[in-house]
């Protein structure tokens, strides 16, 4: 395992008399979210045994549901009083879940938040399946809603998401990949749901195209600060902070920022290296360690969080047309919570 950055004593470390934290948005949403894992249960349900076996080991896994939490709390905050954000959530969810399915096929994994992945104890066969069902079940749920306007948002990001998977493989092995190719990417793989997830709570509500337009942006944004950090903590953060080992991107040789600016930012020998590893995935004990110790060498996981926080930048601006309330104040949280996980 690699060794352990701290980042805590640079100068990107900002202090603040609270810790950034989710417990506001899921206080708030608390008693939607137990509806909403009804609904997940429910619609979990066929008479295939394995389909409910699979789906519910990836459920029960954990996860802070984030995703359904940002459309219920967009709702609410755009003044929703009803009830249709609560099987929209669960919609998200299962096309998070799908998502996750397929994602660990494809990247051979065998942990997923901890606990052996679906596709390590049933298969790739099973996983990709029921991931399909699943996909077909958010379907079900978008149409069980009866707006065209929500079907369009939703069927749209489950199609951008694909895309950014199949990018992903074009990227993934490759050192040439630059960081508007890799922005492409998880701006489609992850950043996608959660714009579409937040845009929905403005549907939902009847507000306005521009309230429809900021939450949009602030979605995209959060995603793209997620998904940034979540990178950066795979050259940095414990087993435990992660739910999986250090170095999995490495060992699958994907291209992420941290490893983009640090081979940009090298000599030609430590180049050589990045395409042994990543390229060739001829990768020797220490290697990691030194991948490790070129990404800090470099700064790029300093200039990565540097990079989320510009992007969380864009999220917080975007909620500036919303009038306070405490949804407004736990989904502006939700952006420092996101950044906070760096340290």
């Amino acid at each position: 395992m690699g060794v352990v950055v701290n980042l805590d004593s640079g100068p990107e470390r900002q202090t603040s008399e609270r810790s950034p934290s989710l417990d506001p948005l899921i206080n708030l949403t608390a008693d939607d979210i137990k509806d909403v894992n009804t609904l997940i249960v429910h619609a979990m349900d066929s008479p295939v045994v394995l389909i409910p076996q699979l789906a519910g080991h990836l459920v029960a896994a954990g996860g802070k549901r984030l995703r359904p939490m940002m459309t219920l709390a967009a709702a609410r905050m755009c003044g929703y009083k009803g009830e249709r954000h609560k099987g929209l959530a669960a919609c998200v969810e299962f096309i998070h879940t799908a998502t996750l399915l397929h994602d660990d096929v494809v990247d051979e994994s065998s942990l997923r938040r901890g606990l052996a992945s679906a596709n390590a104890v049933w298969g790739n066969q099973a996983s990709v399946l029921v991931g399909d069902f699943l996909f077909s079940r958010s379907f079900e749920l978008m149409v069980a809603d009866g707006s065209l306007d929500v079907l369009a948002v939703l069927s749209h990001a489950s199609s951008v998401i694909a895309e950014g998977e199949v990018l992903q493989l074009t990227t993934t092995n490759d050192t040439q990949t630059g960081e508007t190719r890799y922005l492409e990417v998880i701006q489609a793989k992850t950043a996608q749901l959660f714009s579409a997830a937040c845009k929905i709570g403005a549907l939902v509500a009847n507000r306005p195209k521009v309230e429809e337009d900021a939450l949009e942006t602030f979605g995209m944004n959060l995603g793209i600060t997620f998904q940034l950090i979540d990178d950066m903590l795979d050259y940095s953060a414990k087993q435990s902070d992660l739910g999986k080992t250090v170095g999995d991107d490495f060992r699958e040789g994907k291209v992420t920022l941290p490893v983009i600016l640090a081979f940009h930012r090298g000599n030609d020998t430590e180049r050589v290296f990045w395409r042994r590893t990543l390229e060739d995935l001829n990768q020797k004990e220490g290697d990691l360690e030194y991948a490790i110790e070129l990404t800090n060498k470099h700064r790029s996981l300093q200039d990565t969080v540097e990079r989320a926080r510009h992007y969380g930048a864009i999220a917080r601006d975007a909620m500036g047309i919303f009038k306070d309330c405490p949804e407004k104040a736990a989904l502006i949280d939700a952006i420092d919570f996101c950044i906070n996980r760096a340290y």
